[in-house]
């Protein structure tokens, strides 16, 4: 499945959408359309259930994407969060120099060694294939706006570039109201923004993402522990959302590659169209972030544990998930071209059917005849779950459709519906099918949407 496949099958369905198309369009935005849209909230839902409802140590908050920008001081964004950049000066064309160098353990590299391994090993520009480049600086990725109607430095903001420090300034408030005990975690899902010098990829590197994070506060000492922890936990909840085995693996990040602040790196990857790439990072990061917000800030971030009366600030595990990532991995695996007894060929997307947008699918068997019962069907299961009406073309062409979008069960109403009750209900994958009443089709497709 390639990436361009996988782009026309998504614009096709409406799952994803060009952003602003109708105006040209603007570079690297995307619109999630009905399907989109259900699909990511879905994602979501699954990470509440697994990570904050189905644990006691997590809570879950939804901190502004508007902060005080002394955070960004503080927490080193301000000044350390860039990119190295270089220009191609035959083309002009801007990349980052980290991603035109494919050797391991380059990520520490500073400006003077980027720039002199470009030279000294003739690196080409991707876009003309010359090779003559600029001088590397630094590019700070966050987007700068002024709040207020003067613009003043005094007024300027931050969109925010992570959902981690809206969790960390809250350290106090949300410990003291919850009453939790070290270790607990607190997770958030929000929109974050990176003025990214090369997005590309798709849905894979944009300015504007979505991220689930979690913030796991722990005694020193345990941090590992809870690392492996989580780290397992992280693995088992791709798998369970549909990802194959073979396509998931792994990178420890040695300890030139590690960040200032972490003691312990693994990024999760995935075999995306182009190669294995990141979707999933978990960090242990120490006390780096509640000791830089206590000394900028003067707040006391200090943890009395009630049972040794040992003070300490606590370290943090921060497993950090993109959505745009994992849908598009969900997407990758899923697509699917099958051919079929009789020759013909299908497309189906073959999802779990929690993260289906619909969970079934109501279908008159003829339209001026069983629409009325249809709709009596469709107003009932839509009471417990995600349900699309469809009474164009025939028959066949409709259940095509609804596996191209992934529909997990079609429900048709018959002649024999107006008889006896009862519907043919169709699964997706097998394209089996079995007659039910309608308690039961509820009963059954309730049960095996479950996550």
């Amino acid at each position: 499945m390639t990436l361009e496949q996988i782009f026309n099958y998504t614009k096709q369905t409406g799952y994803i959408y060009q952003g602003s198309e109708i105006y040209g369009g603007l570079s690297n935005t995307w619109d999630y359309g009905p399907l989109g849209s259900l699909l990511k909230q879905n994602l979501k839902n699954a990470f509440i259930k697994r990570f904050v409802t189905e644990t006691p140590y997590n809570v879950l908050v939804d901190t502004s994407i508007l902060l005080n920008k002394s955070v960004w001081e503080a927490s080193g964004h301000l000044k350390g969060f860039s990119d190295p950049l270089t220009e191609c000066l035959n083309c002009h064309t801007r990349h980052r120099a980290d991603h035109l160098i494919t050797v391991k353990n380059s990520d520490g590299w500073d400006n003077d060694k980027l720039y002199n391994y470009l030279v000294d090993n003739n690196i080409k520009c991707p876009s003309c294939g010359k090779s003559k480049w600029h001088e590397i600086r630094q590019f700070n990725l966050m987007f700068k706006t002024n709040q207020g109607v003067i613009d003043d430095v005094a007024n300027t903001v931050y969109l925010r570039p992570e959902t981690a420090q809206g969790i960390f300034i809250n350290f106090k408030n949300i410990q003291r109201t919850t009453r939790r005990k070290i270790p607990f975690g607190v997770a958030q899902i929000g929109k974050s923004f990176r003025n990214e010098i090369t997005p590309g990829n798709f849905i894979f590197r944009t300015r504007e993402f979505e991220q689930m994070e979690l913030e796991f506060f722990c005694k020193p000492g345990t941090e590992i522990e809870w690392f492996d922890y989580w780290y397992k936990e992280m693995v088992t909840f791709l798998l369970d959302l549909g990802l194959s085995k073979e396509n998931i693996g792994s990178h420890e990040h040695s300890k030139e590659e590690l960040s200032h602040y972490s003691n312990k790196t693994i990024d999760i990857l995935y075999r995306y169209p182009w190669g294995f790439d990141e979707l999933w990072g978990i960090a242990s990061r120490t006390d780096f972030d509640l000791s830089a917000h206590q000394e900028l800030s003067g707040e006391n971030f200090e943890y009395l544990d009630p049972e040794t009366n040992e003070r300490y600030i606590p370290y943090v595990v921060e497993p950090s998930l993109g959505v745009e990532r994992l849908l598009l991995a969900i997407l990758k695996e899923g697509i699917k071209t099958e051919t079929l007894e009789d020759g013909s060929t299908r497309e189906v997307l073959k999802i779990i059917p929690a993260l289906a947008p619909y969970k079934v699918a109501v279908l008159p068997l003829i339209k001026n005849k069983h629409q009325d019962k249809a709709n009596e069907v469709y107003n009932k299961l839509a009471k417990h779950f995600s349900c699309v009406y469809d009474e164009t073309q025939n028959i066949g062409r409709r259940y095509r459709r609804q596996d191209q979008i992934g529909t997990p069960y079609c429900v048709t109403i018959d002649h024999d519906t107006l008889i006896d009750g009862t519907v043919t209900l169709r699964e997706r994958d097998s394209m089996e099918q079995k007659r039910l009443t309608i308690d039961k089709v509820i009963k059954f497709v309730s049960e095996k949407i479950k996550f």
